[in-house]
This record gives C-alpha cells, structure tokens and sequence, in this order.
C-alpha cells in the first residue's frame, strides 16, 4: 500500500497572520491617500484646483524627504520595531489632518503624515521579503494589494457617505481610530525581524544609502518607479470630480464606483498573484498594461455617461491598474540583496513618491475646475498617462530580463550539484 506524505502547508499560521495584520496596516496606509479622491469634491469647494494639488502633493514629497533620510539607516535595526515608529508617526499625523480646519493647518498635516506614511509600504515589502520564499511571494502580494480593493469596498464609501453627512474630518478619524487599534495588534503579535544585522559591513549609514543609490543593479528598477508612479498620482486626485461634473455620475452613485471597482479588485487581486507565480511577471504586467492604457483613454475623453457604463469603465480601469502593481512588486522585491533590502526599498519608495509628487502637482496644472465644477483639459492627463504606460512597459522588459539572469547566474550548474551530493 503506497503512503504518501503529508503536504506541508504553503504558509504557516505566523505566516498567515502577518499577511493579515501587514494587509491591514496597508488598508490603512492606501486609505489615507486614496481618500483625498473622493475628498476632492468636497475641498474644491473651499480650495482652488492649486491648492488642492499641492494638498495632494504634500504627502509624496514629504514621504520622499523621510524615506531617503531613513534609506541608510533601514537595514541596521529590527524592521519591527522601525515599522511601529513609522506607523505611530502615521496615525498621530492622521489625527492632525483630522483636527485641521484650513487649508494651512491641512496643508502641515498632510506633510507630517506624509513624513511617516510614505516608507510603511517599502517596510511592509522588506518584512515580506524576509519571512516568504521567493516562490510565494507573487501570492504574497497578490493578498497585501487586496488592501487597495478593501479601501474601495469598505473605506472609501464609508468615508465618502461621512464626508457629506457631517464634514470631511470624518473619513480621517475613522482612519486614525482604525490604525490606533491595528497599531496595538501589530506591537503585540509582530516577532523582530533581525535576520538582515550583522550581514551589512558597512557600518556608515549615509555611505550604505550612497552605495544603495550608486549600484549600477538598481537604477533601471528606479526609473521604472518613476513612471509607474505617474499614473495613479495624476489620474485619483481628480477622479471624484470629473466622475460627477463631467460624465453626470451623482453623488449617492460615486459609492457604487468605489464598491464596484474595490470588488473587482478583491476578488482579481489574489488570481493575479498566483498568475505571477505560474506564468511570469513580465506577461502578467504587459497583459494590465496594455489594459489599462486602453482603458485610461476612454475614461478621461467620456462625457456624460450613464451609470452602468460608467461601472464597467470603472471596473476594468482600476483592476487593470492595481493588477501591474503586483508583479513589478514581486519583480523589485527579487532585486536587492539581504544586506540592501531595507535601503533598497526605502529609496525606491523615494523615488516614487518624489515622481508622484510632482505628477499631482502637473495634473493641477493642467486640469482646470470651472464654477460649474466641470474640469477642463482632463483628456491630456490620459495622453500623458498612455506615454508613460509604453515606456514602463518596455522597462520592465529590460528589468525582467535582468532578474532573470541574476536568478539563473545563482543557481549551481549541475555537474556541481552532482558532486556535491
């Protein structure tokens, strides 16, 4: 009688936790800046188109100025206990923006959570790396991106239905009191993560962030950051706006986008991560890009729109988005080595919050709110999007091919592995 042996399971249950609590945490972090989407109909009424933009963009610049400050020091303490700094940061900043009540005091808030909120996700990567395989990792991410459907699902509307029958200070208590809760959890199940000490031998921190910088492996997965984040950055700000003012979607309605579109995503999110595992990265990547470029150039050239069109529009754009996240996630956590890891990921997170930064602030340069509310010149912000789209496409070409050989230059040929056994 043949007997087989027992499966072992894919994750553990400290395994399973973390992806949970770590989904959380980036609920909360995506959250915090995908709210201002919906918020921005509220604040163009109190705000110029300017103002807004630089309220938008005070949190990526603010999070690249932390994170490339933080870069040389990421790899040289336990990323638990630097997670729980950044995060505590996060959710006071969180309450400022809570308690602001101008476009000033909004504006202060905004930089100090962006300060703290803006290197959460390349710490978040760093953890991930260090406790899954390689081999599990495009599954890994497949549930931590679930954090932006769930944002869209329960967040944002929640927030959004808040924000029109009370103010917009509400969404950002929901948010604090949240991730004051999650924090507490985070502290108290979260083991230090250490493994990285002792194997960099660079002992000066700003030297180890030149290096990081300098490597001549990392650039091309820098560049590609900057126009993977100019999308998202240029198109969300403006989304809520131009869905009632321009395609005629009503209030009430906006939640049906949001819950449709984070749906979609909660449910493609995790098939996307293990059709990265199973097929490629680089194919899965191409396949959303393409995707979402088609898809971008119908949405920001529609006008009056009615709902179910606009549902369908809204789905497919916003899955197509989030499913190239996952794979150039997976693709970037297989770059760096143990001793960078945690630079690697800080400068990176730099690098895409300085490009988002300034894509939010190009976007409220060209867009132009009417009295009406009706935005003018949104059609060229898709262009610009649908130009960066083909260019991170052939990037991530270059930048596939390069992991790959990395891969296979590691791996002992066999005629040595047949000696050694």
């Amino acid at each position: 009688m043949e007997t087989h042996a027992p499966k072992h399971p894919v994750f553990t249950r400290y395994q399973v936790l973390m992806i949970v609590l770590l989904s959380l945490m980036q609920f909360t972090v995506v959250l915090d800046f995908m709210v201002m989407n919906p918020l921005g109909e509220i604040l163009l009424h109190d705000f110029t188109a300017r103002q807004f933009g630089m309220v938008v963009a005070a949190y990526p610049f603010s999070a690249c100025i932390s994170a490339i400050a933080t870069a040389g020091f990421a790899d040289k303490f336990d990323r638990k206990k630097i997670l729980m700094v950044f995060y505590t940061g996060f959710i006071i900043g969180t309450y400022f923006c809570a308690l602001a009540n101008d476009y000033p005091t909004l504006l202060i808030a905004r930089i100090v959570t962006g300060l703290f909120g803006g290197v959460i996700s390349s710490i978040g990567l760093a953890i991930i790396v260090d406790l899954f395989r390689p081999e599990t990792r495009g599954r890994v991410m497949g549930y931590t991106q679930m954090a932006f459907a769930m944002s869209q699902i329960l967040g944002i509307p929640i927030g959004w239905e808040l924000a029109i029958r009370f103010n917009w200070h509400f969404p950002f208590w929901m948010i604090a009191v949240f991730g004051t809760m999650l924090g507490l959890l985070l502290g108290y199940f979260m083991q230090p993560i250490t493994g990285h000490l002792g194997k960099n031998t660079e002992k000066n921190a700003f030297k180890h962030l030149a290096h990081t910088v300098q490597n001549p492996r990392y650039r091309l997965a820098f560049f590609t950051t900057v126009l993977i984040a100019t999308g998202g950055y240029m198109l969300m700000p403006f989304g809520n706006a131009f869905s009632q003012h321009n395609m005629g979607i009503s209030k009430h309605d906006i939640t049906l986008l949001f819950m449709a579109s984070g749906l979609a995503n909660l449910l493609v999110s995790p098939i996307i991560g293990r059709l990265s595992d199973k097929i490629g990265r680089a194919n899965i990547f191409y396949a959303a890009s393409t995707l979402t470029l088609v898809m971008v150039l119908i949405y920001t050239n529609r006008g009056i729109t009615p709902l179910y069109l606009a549902l369908i529009i809204n789905v497919l754009m916003m899955v197509s988005v989030f499913a190239r996240i996952i794979p150039m996630q997976a693709t970037m956590t297989s770059l760096p080595t143990l001793q960078d890891r945690g630079s690697f990921m800080s400068i990176n997170a730099a690098v895409q919050q300085l490009s988002g930064g300034i894509a939010a602030m190009a976007a409220s340069r060209i867009v132009h709110s009417t009295e009406t509310g009706y935005l003018e010149h949104y059609p060229v912000l898709g262009y610009v999007i649908a130009v960066a789209l083909v260019i991170t496409m052939v990037m991530m070409y270059f930048l596939n091919r390069q992991v790959v050989a990395e891969a296979a230059a590691r791996q002992p040929e066999p005629g040595k592995m047949a000696a050694a056994t």
